[in-house]
């Protein structure tokens, strides 16, 4: 007999901003919203009370090291896998992985497995295929057939302006950008390009030539990190502005975080709305689990750490001061879903899945339900990871 929840004495935030209503959630959907629901007959209802809190969608967290990053100071400084208990204490319900720096030691296949582990767990799940590699590894050896044959795969990962790269050449972007618009166009999913950002004064310049010399539309770019350096973020804003080009601004990189040259994600957020950039090409992503190194003036590590995930709400809190609450959040929910072409996510509307987050008044995780089964409650994880 199928269960259902019915979530009573709630604010919930929608698009249109916060209204006191009642939540029907069952089957893994929000099945009703209204002022005065009933259980359905007949069936086990569990009624839960909100305590006059907010109730807002599930972060959808596009930029995660799954299965661990670094390793730029050696094997011991491979960073370790996400357990899931650490995406459900930040208030992640939907998360992509992806490779980074290590696509020797880290492999496409192990990442596939990690994100068809955390579905079995309870939360959604996607991933890109390649790493900062280029030739581009794959599971298939094709990057349009990885998109394309392979479910969980939303785009492609590459990196650019950065030390770490394999510096490819314009040629090589644009194969790389030909194969993931093939995929999309077959497939209906976003065939992503996400191009990791470092510190080079060269910034958006290769995003630049591939605009001049092929034909695939800007919108399958997705440069994040793009506010790791300031002559950087003055770069990919112009982009935006003059092109259309969609960013995704990292949580976690910050100067109150220690990165030094890094604009603060809220105030960038900021600065591109004054600039007259849309907030719909606007996201937020963590780069949770990525290994942090700091480099000194001759290239040497000189220091190393760990991403977290709660940097997400820290910004969102930061920047709710200025915004309304319902445009911050976007950046996280609505506006992710939109890009990575998740029909059923980002809102809290009769249809979509019944991914929520309870929030107390300092915006901090109380509850959390992952298509519709209650997974935290009091801040305290109700269901683990299988080896947590």
């Amino acid at each position: 007999m199928m269960s259902y929840s019915l979530i009573e004495n709630a604010r919930l935030l929608t698009g249109q901003g916060i209204q006191r209503q009642q939540l029907l959630i069952g089957m893994g959907r929000i099945l009703a919203i209204g002022e005065d629901l009933s259980a359905p007959a007949l069936q086990p209802c569990q009624r839960f009370d909100a305590g006059d809190r907010l109730l807002a969608p599930g972060l959808i967290d596009q930029h995660v090291h799954l299965i661990g990053g670094g390793g730029e100071a050696g094997f011991h400084t491979r960073t370790p896998e996400v357990q899931l208990s650490q995406l459900l204490r930040s208030g992640i319900t939907s998360v992509m992985g992806l490779l980074g720096t290590d696509g020797v030691t880290r492999h496409v296949q192990s990442l596939f497995a990690k994100v068809m582990g955390l579905r079995n767990e309870g939360i959604s799940a996607w991933m890109l295929t390649g790493s900062y590699q280029v030739p581009t590894i794959t599971v298939t050896g094709s990057i349009c057939d990885d998109i394309t044959f392979i479910e969980p795969i939303l785009g492609v990962k590459t990196a650019i302006s950065d030390h770490r790269s394999s510096q490819p050449s314009c040629e090589a972007l644009i194969h790389i950008a030909t194969q993931a618009r093939a995929a999309a166009l077959l497939t209906q999913k976003p065939g992503l390009v996400v191009m990791h950002m470092g510190n080079a004064q060269a910034a958006l310049t290769p995003l630049e030539e591939i605009r001049d010399r092929c034909e695939v539309p800007l919108g399958h770019f997705l440069p994040t990190h793009v506010n790791r350096q300031r002559h950087l973020w003055r770069h990919a804003m112009r982009l935006a502005r003059q092109d259309g080009v969609n960013l995704d601004l990292t949580s976690g990189i910050s100067p109150h975080l220690g990165a030094r040259g890094a604009v603060k994600p809220s105030e960038a957020i900021l600065e591109a709305l004054d600039e007259g950039i849309p907030l719909a090409q606007l996201t937020l992503s963590s780069d949770g689990n990525g290994s942090i190194p700091a480099f000194d003036q001759a290239g040497n590590i000189c220091g190393m750490a760990v991403a977290g995930f709660g940097s997400l709400l820290d910004e969102v809190r930061d920047l709710s001061g200025e915004l309304p609450l319902e445009q911050c959040w976007a950046l996280v929910a609505s506006n992710v879903a939109q890009r990575l072409k998740l029909q059923d996510k980002g809102e809290i509307s009769v249809g979509k899945d019944a991914d929520l987050l309870l929030l107390d008044d300092a915006l901090q995780p109380c509850s959390l339900w992952a298509k519709g089964r209650l997974m935290l409650h009091n801040a305290e994880p109700l269901v683990r990871g299988t080896f947590e």
